[in-house]
């Protein structure tokens, strides 16, 4: 009887090769201009080719809103973005600012909890603030109080605005000829 014999070699685990971060960006401006438009391609530009750069990330998308205020959860690339997320679709999303992100603070915690706890950080780049860093949502709480208070800021302006501008027309309807009636202004001798 022949004895077979069977020789076991160990191999080693190929090297696996470093996993890239799935990279996203968020883009928004609030009013519907010419020149917004054009900070908004040049925020999308610019998010575009810096996460392409990177070898170490996967580029993931630009979320682009135009014309919505970050008070609103209703923007629809920003919800978007939030879906892409839970389906695990992106690693980081890159934002130019907190106020480009979510000017309610409530919203802004909620989704930065949110994504956190999907192991997603946001890079707040203004600010330099990543979520996940140890005192990210300390710093963040902070921030984002600021970034309300200025949408309160800007809105009061705005409001003020628009009611001066609104007793101005009352005062000038009020002080106007009426039925076409002419007024001749004389000078005093």
């Amino acid at each position: 009887m022949s004895e077979k014999r069977t020789t076991i070699t160990r191999m080693e685990a190929p090297a696996q090769l470093p996993v890239r971060k799935r990279v996203a960006a968020y883009a928004r401006v609030s009013m519907e201009k010419d020149a917004m438009l054009h900070s908004l391609a040049a925020q999308v530009s610019y998010y575009s080719e810096r996460i392409q750069r990177n070898p170490e990330w996967e580029y993931a998308g630009v979320f682009a809103d135009f014309g919505l205020t970050g008070t609103k959860e209703t923007r629809p690339e920003f919800q978007r973005m939030l879906k892409e997320c839970r389906e695990g679709k992106i690693d980081l999303i890159l934002v130019k600012s907190i106020s480009r992100f979510a000017r309610n603070t409530l919203t802004l915690l909620n989704t930065v909890r949110e994504l956190k706890g999907l192991g997603i950080g946001v890079y707040f780049e203004e600010q330099k603030l990543d979520t996940l860093s140890g005192d990210g949502e300390f710093m963040l709480t902070i921030l984002a109080s600021f970034a309300q208070e200025e949408s309160r800021s800007v809105w009061a302006i705005a409001a003020a605005r628009t009611e001066r501008r609104r007793s101005w027309k009352r005062r000038r309807k009020s002080c106007a000829p009426s039925s076409g009636a002419f007024w001749r202004v004389q000078r005093r001798r």
